[in-house]
C-alpha cells in the first residue's frame, strides 16, 4: 500500500477568527498548503463529565506527509483550547499536479 502523499489536517475552535488565525499561521509557516474553514457547527460533547453542546468552527488544512506532524503540533500550539481536537486523513488520491503543489507549498 502506497503512503500517502497529502493529508488533511483539521480541528475546531470556538470561533471563526481562531480557525482564520490557525490557518493564516500554517500557511505563512509553509506547514500547510491551503486551509478551508466551514462553519458555524452545533456540536454536542461530552467535556468534564458533563454533557455540553457549542458553537464551533472547523478548520481543515492540506498538507504533506512530511509536514503532517509539525501542523499538528502548530495547531495545538496556536489553539486557545487546553485539548482541541487534531485529526488528520490521508487523501488516497489527488493528481501528481496537486500533491507536487502541496510538497512544494509545504517547503519541500
Amino acid at each position: 500500500m502506497a503512503t500517502a502523499r497529502v493529508w488533511t489536517v483539521t480541528s475546531t475552535t470556538p470561533t471563526r477568527e481562531d480557525a482564520r488565525d490557525i490557518g493564516r499561521a500554517a500557511v505563512a509557516e509553509r506547514l500547510a498548503a491551503g486551509a478551508e474553514i466551514i462553519g458555524p457547527a452545533f456540536s454536542v460533547f461530552r467535556h468534564l463529565g458533563e454533557i455540553g453542546e457549542g458553537i464551533e468552527w472547523r478548520v481543515s488544512l492540506r498538507t504533506s506527509a512530511s509536514s503532517r506532524d509539525r501542523l499538528a503540533s502548530r495547531i495545538s500550539e496556536l489553539h486557545p483550547w487546553d485539548s482541541p481536537e487534531v485529526t488528520a486523513t490521508p487523501i488516497e488520491w489527488c493528481s501528481d499536479s496537486y500533491a507536487e503543489w502541496v510538497e512544494r507549498a509545504t517547503g519541500e
